[in-house]
């Protein structure tokens, strides 16, 4: 029999070591490689492709709250209730949020004004909310009545009521690719929220063990609903998975479970999720069955390790490196994922240097506009997509097709290459710069012999000096004060030594 202080001492041992072990993975951040032919070409050119926009949308943008999340009952600041008439009712908010249905009515929704502006930011994706955590689908399913073109929802009647479809339509219009983002949980389905059981957490509210009928219709209607998005909407070339806590959990990803428990409370808000529910959708199946509609199709099974996860997606964060997996950092562009009225946007100094130090370190920018309630977006949205279009204009050839450069970043110059040598350092304008310097040195890297040095929107040959490590690059004084780009200028070196 031990003594109180000795499982005291046990715990203590055990508490600090998972945390240890945790704090690892989630540094290792592993990746399985794709062995599919056809999607690891796709990955190769969606690699090339760089810039990419994610739109969350649902009837929740009615009451401008974060997504979804005020109707899990976890004690987190994003599961706040803040609306409704009586949001300190959980049964009571959870009925009047799944109204909403009811009077979403977004009339001024149009797709090909938004494509317009995407294209001319110079993004070459989108990847759009099918369908959220709360269950509400952004698309005409047969599967459930809880959607926009359900008669009950104010919008059903209108001629782009199907609103998945348009958007996926608009975008390919203008040869964007388009992606679907898909919620593995369903917060409204009863076979995932069981009727008979008050939800606990983001989990199944039952034991899919002790349900196994349940849980089978449930991974049925999942499947179903992903292969009907596959199957009457177009081309799909992404789909993008979220709710990375629905997963089969065995001894192969203890450590995801770990990792997942101690990060989620390092902030000491909130709490620990106390169950771990396995939860197995049967992923291998569900996407062998997508693939036979969408041969080549990228599978973004996000947070969960294993093969399905095609690139990872650092959420609202850039790695302080360069990873050696294809990434996306998917980055909230004004207050929330969501609608949120007044929204404060990144300003366009901020967007376009992220975008630089992203895609230096060889990954993408899926950068997230939240459409308003009536189905459009906020003039802060347009004006940050128009710095964009106008910098992307003057120097898109350092972006798109690139590939990584050792060091990927000296100081505040960022560095990129195309494949047949010709490579771009970015002077990234520090804080009150807008100036261009008149000399700028690069110590990792010297120009070859008889290479062509110029600045990318300026017509001439720029004057370079050898140094002993690197060379400095000379700025004519007729360009310094009217730099043909904002907040990054390029140096074009043909070919390096």
């Amino acid at each position: 029999m031990k003594t109180s202080l000795e499982k005291l001492a046990i715990a203590l041992i055990l508490l600090f070591t998972s945390y240890s072990f945790a704090q690892a993975i989630l540094e290792d951040e592993r990746y399985v490689p794709e062995t599919d032919p056809l999607v690891l070409e796709k990955l190769d050119q969606w690699q090339d492709i760089k810039f990419g926009l994610l739109m969350h949308w649902g009837a929740y943008s009615q009451w401008g709250i974060v997504e979804s999340w005020s109707i899990c009952p976890e004690d987190y600041g994003w599961c706040e209730r803040t609306k409704g008439s009586n949001p300190q009712n959980y049964f009571e908010y959870k009925k009047e949020y799944e109204d909403l249905k009811k009077t979403f009515n977004p009339v001024k929704f149009d797709p090909d004004k938004w494509a317009d502006a995407a294209k001319a930011a110079g993004m070459r994706y989108v990847v759009f909310t099918t369908k959220h955590h709360d269950g509400f689908s952004m698309f005409d399913s047969k599967y459930t009545d809880y959607k926009v073109t359900d008669p009950g929802c104010a919008f059903s009647e209108h001629p782009k009521a199907n609103i998945t479809k348009e958007i996926f339509d608009s975008f390919r219009a203008k040869d964007m690719w388009v992606g679907a983002y898909f919620s593995k949980p369903d917060w409204h389905h009863k076979n995932y929220w069981d009727p008979y059981f008050p939800p606990q957490d983001r989990n199944v509210n039952y034991d899919p063990a002790l349900y196994p009928e349940k849980w089978e219709k449930y991974v049925q209607f999942t499947h179903n609903q992903l292969l009907e998005l596959l199957t009457d909407y177009g081309k799909v070339d992404i789909i993008w998975l979220d709710g990375g806590w629905v997963k089969k959990r065995d001894q192969q990803n203890l450590e995801e479970n770990y990792a997942e428990k101690f990060t989620e409370n390092a902030s000491g808000n909130g709490f620990i999720k106390h169950r771990m529910v396995s939860q197995d959708i049967r992923m291998d199946e569900l996407v062998t069955k997508a693939r036979e509609k969408q041969p080549g199709l990228i599978v973004v099974d996000r947070a969960v390790y294993g093969k399905n996860q095609n690139y990872l997606t650092p959420e609202n964060r850039v790695p302080e490196k360069e990873l050696p997996y294809p990434w996306e950092s998917c980055i909230i562009s004004g207050d929330g994922w969501s609608y949120t009225p007044d929204s404060n946007y990144m300003t366009g100094k901020e967007g376009i240097q992220m975008l630089v130090d992203i895609v230096a370190k060889g990954g993408n920018l899926l950068l997230n506009i939240a459409p308003s309630p009536e189905g459009e977006w906020d003039p802060g949205a347009y004006n940050l997509l128009q710095e964009y279009g106008k910098w992307m204009d003057i120097n898109n050839e350092a972006i798109y097709n690139s590939h990584t450069l050792a060091p990927y970043k000296e100081d505040n110059i960022c560095m990129t290459q195309q494949k047949d040598g010709t490579t771009y350092f970015l002077y990234l304008a520090k804080e009150g710069e807008t100036e261009i310097p008149a000399t700028i040195p690069i110590k990792s890297h010297r120009p070859k012999k008889g290479s062509t040095v110029t600045l990318l929107g300026y017509d001439e040959v720029l004057k370079w000096t050898p140094q002993e490590e690197g060379f400095v690059v000379n700025i004519p004084r007729s360009i310094r004060k009217n730099p043909p780009s904002n907040y990054v200028w390029t140096i074009k070196v043909s070919r390096l030594e």
